[in-house]
């Protein structure tokens, strides 16, 4: 018997039922969830109640308020300060409904009074779980239901709507939103006469002045457009996850994004494992101008004007013992100007590609950070507001009033010669991007990071501070640098050897003063592409060549993606929308498909299998042109060009032949669980780990005859310090990780900081890691360079 689990958000097998009654006489059954232990129930009638004594329904008690006195001085029985729901009903006015009760409460200090403003807490009717709920023979008609949890939200809005004077769907500004506020439109029943949306991409009180304002009708063809998506994804997981669970394991998955993406990781990991390093060598040189005491550093540049091919180390020391015969003076000296342009303001992307680099945020915590400083936060002396623009967009563009403020701000603050003639204008790289929405910025430049610090949280004030500095800096003027190149030459009979210096220095700061993007961690660094250059130095003037530096290097293979990288890639590629970038990596971490370690993402073996047989079976689902051109054609309905039917019905026909003959085809190449060697402690079968919903746990081998689970802990090859056990890698509630004893509670020992098996070379106790750099002993709380330790167990 199943029953749905609230924490696991899906049916799961009801451990250790109970048949009982309520307290009215109706049946149910009582038991906890199989896979997290949350306590679950069903009502109906099972065989189990047969015989059962059915006890008599309590009689209800009126329902009386606390008795208040009248301003006449008479008891009334009405409960103080409360209103009665038909009261309430009587009082609406105009109702705004909007998604969470964060946004709701924002919203409605702006509007006052006359308004009444409701949450729907996201969606309100989507397709039913329980079966494809998409009529393939009837033009993919969708077959959608209000979930049980959502029925008593349904239910309040369609009563408030009923006696609305006018009802505003403020949903988010983007297709998901649309698709809310047609769907509350719809469950509600709603007079569409009466109906309007409003768009806002900023909650701030002017920007919701001008949205009501200016209200409009639901757009049917962004509704469309999701709703062809959600109908396309319906058709692959619903397809492909039974094929998957059949003939692999169960708890997998597949979809029309996720697969891609899972792809691209399987695809760098095999050019890594392909990859065969190439040796090649660097010669540096170390010069004295004539006459001065500096030295420098120089490399190798061009061999008799060509690029020099240096392979191997034999060539390298033939052309050392001729280079050291020369005789070397500067024969160019070129100095110039160089300009960069600051950076565009956010997108989601780029959001989410900073906070991973500078604040080492996952995509998933970017996001829910972000949203609640879109949503709301309370601010001393300004009450709840909304702090940056809506966080899910794909454009560049900024508003003029937004441009206006900031340039203000800018001249006042910096003064002038920081602010350009006329404001930035920047063109989105994304494919697709929807311009008509903003760029993910502070709602008011004047509202400074270090000002409203102490009403937000650390990681809010962290993302909040990101927003407002790249912001600001995209408004400001270029940066400029001078710029000087050296190259000394010198001859031999044999060849010509030039040398290349290259330097700069910042003329004027511009932006740099505000904020500086980071660097992208898979890219090259070029070590000599800012050389210290002497000042002083003229063309024809001798240089002494004090030493030669060769260095042996190897070519490296394409670096693993982090969630940074990857959200790029899928972006480059037109893979995915903002709104999917987050949850597409969330979920192929969870399915157990990928591993993520210092940032990089590696692909399991389940990962690589899977991606093996949906690129044999399903070539077109995981081909990444195919993807981005499907994501063209959701941006074409979007854009009324095209027809939803038409393109799911263009998809289904060659994916349905797919399915079937996968069906056949396809091997069975079920694994086997991993058994830790342990028995059950229930029935003593073997444990075994499994993939759930939230990673690895354990349970018994013979589930579902044995329910037992309990948590997977990964040892981390260190023991504890108070009881000898292992330690472990464990999980907070809020997603942290920490590291404790496997013993507990039995031990409570517990650490932030990750151990390292190394003891302290000073007494012996625990080290941990303390930043990159050091590590700590938590003993003495003395502090040793990590270099020193490793090299002293190695000696």
């Amino acid at each position: 018997m199943e029953a749905y689990c609230v924490r696991c958000k899906e049916k799961r097998e009801i451990q250790n039922p109970e048949a009982g009654f309520t307290v009215t006489g109706t049946p149910i059954t009582r038991g906890t969830c199989a896979v997290c232990g949350t306590k679950l129930a069903r009502m109906g009638a099972t065989d189990a109640h047969t015989g059962l004594e059915k006890p008599a329904p309590a009689p209800r008690k009126p329902r009386v308020g606390k008795a208040v006195k009248s301003s006449t001085g008479k008891t009334a029985g009405k409960k103080s300060g409360k209103t009665s729901k038909l009261e309430e009903t009587r009082r609406v006015g105009k109702l705004v409904i909007v998604e969470s009760p964060a946004k709701a409460k924002t919203i409605g200090r702006f509007l006052g009074n006359g308004y009444t403003v409701r949450a729907s807490i996201g969606h309100v009717r989507d397709l039913l779980r329980s079966s494809l709920s998409v009529d393939v023979e009837h033009d993919f008609a969708p077959k959608y239901r209000v979930p049980n949890e959502k029925r008593q939200i349904v239910k309040e809005l369609k009563s408030l709507a009923k006696n609305a004077e006018a009802i505003y769907l403020a949903t988010d500004p983007d297709r998901e939103g649309e698709a809310i506020a047609w769907h509350l439109l719809e469950s509600a029943e709603m007079q569409p006469e009466i109906s309007h949306r409003v768009v806002f991409h900023e909650i701030t009180e002017p920007a919701i002045a001008e949205a009501f304002a200016h209200p409009r009708s639901i757009d049917t063809s962004l509704v469309d457009a999701q709703q062809a998506r959600r109908i396309l994804d319906r058709l692959v997981g619903y397809s492909l996850t039974p094929l998957l669970w059949e003939k692999v394991r169960g708890r997998l998955s597949a979809g029309r994004v996720q697969s891609v993406a899972l792809r691209l990781i399987v695809e760098r990991e095999r050019e890594i494992e392909a990859f065969k390093p190439d040796e090649y060598w660097t010669i540096g040189a170390e010069f004295t101008p004539e006459g001065m005491r500096t030295k420098y550093l120089s490399r190798f540049y061009r061999l008799d004007d060509e690029e020099p091919v240096l392979p191997k180390e034999e060539t390298v020391n033939g052309l050392i013992h001729d280079m050291e015969k020369a005789d070397y003076s500067i024969s160019k000296i070129k100095k110039s100007e160089r300009r960069r342009k600051p950076a565009p303001p956010f997108t989601t992307s780029t959001l989410q590609q900073e906070a991973s680099r500078k604040l080492g945020f996952t995509a998933r915590r970017t996001m829910a950070v972000a949203q609640q400083l879109y949503e709301g936060v309370a601010i001393d002396g300004a009450g709840t507001i909304g702090l940056i623009t809506y966080m899910r967009t794909d454009s560049t563009n900024v508003s003029e009033l937004a441009q206006n403020e900031v340039r203000k701000f800018i001249s006042s603050q910096y003064g002038a010669d920081f602010l350009p003639e006329t404001a930035p204008q920047y063109k989105t790289r994304s494919i697709g991007a929807q311009e008509a929405h903003e760029a993910v910025r502070p709602t008011s430049v004047l509202r400074r990071p270090d000002d409203v610090k102490d009403q937000l949280t650390p990681e809010q004030f962290k993302l909040y501070q990101l927003v407002w500095l790249r912001f600001v800096a995209s408004q400001m003027e270029e940066a400029v640098y001078d710029t000087v190149t050296v190259d000394i030459t010198g001859k031999t009979p044999s060849h010509e050897y030039t040398f290349r210096t290259s330097g700069q220095t910042v003329k004027f700061p511009g932006f740099l003063v505000v904020y500086e993007e980071s660097r992208n961690e898979d890219r090259e660094r070029d070590e000599d592409e800012n050389q210290k250059v002497p000042a002083g130095l003229e063309e024809g003037q001798k240089q002494h060549l004090n030493r030669l530096i060769p260095e042996q290097h190897f070519t490296q293979p394409p670096p693993r993606y982090t969630e940074a990288s990857l959200v790029a890639a899928l972006e480059e590629n037109g893979i995915g929308r903002p709104s999917t970038y987050a949850p597409t990596i969330s979920t192929i971490q969870q399915r157990g498909y990928v591993v993520r370690e210092n940032k990089r993402l590696f692909p399991t073996d389940t990962g690589i299998l899977v991606t093996d047989l949906l690129v044999e079976h399903f070539p077109d689902v995981v081909d990444v042109q195919f993807t981005a051109s499907m994501e063209s054609d959701l941006d074409k309905i979007a854009s009324h060009d095209m027809n939803w039917v038409d393109v799911v019905r263009q998809f289904y026909g060659g994916f349905e032949e797919e399915v079937e003959r996968a069906r056949k085809e396809m091997p069975e190449v079920k694994t086997e669980p991993e058994k830790i060697d342990r028995p059950c402690p229930v029935c003593g079968n073997d444990l075994v780990i499994r993939w759930g919903r939230y990673g690895k746990f354990i349970s018994c081998s013979t589930y579902p005859t044995c329910k037992h689970t309990e948590p997977f802990l990964e040892k981390i090859g260190v023991t504890c310090p108070e009881d000898g056990g292992d330690l472990v890698e464990r999980k907070s509630r809020k997603g942290r990780f920490f590291y404790g004893c496997a013993n507990y509670p039995k031990c409570q020992f517990v650490s932030w900081k990750k151990p390292v098996p190394q003891p302290c070379p000073n007494c012996g106790g625990l080290l941990v890691v303390a930043n990159k750099r050091e590590f700590q002993c938590l003993t003495c709380n003395e502090t040793f360079l990590q270099e020193t330790v490793t090299e002293g167990k190695s000696d």
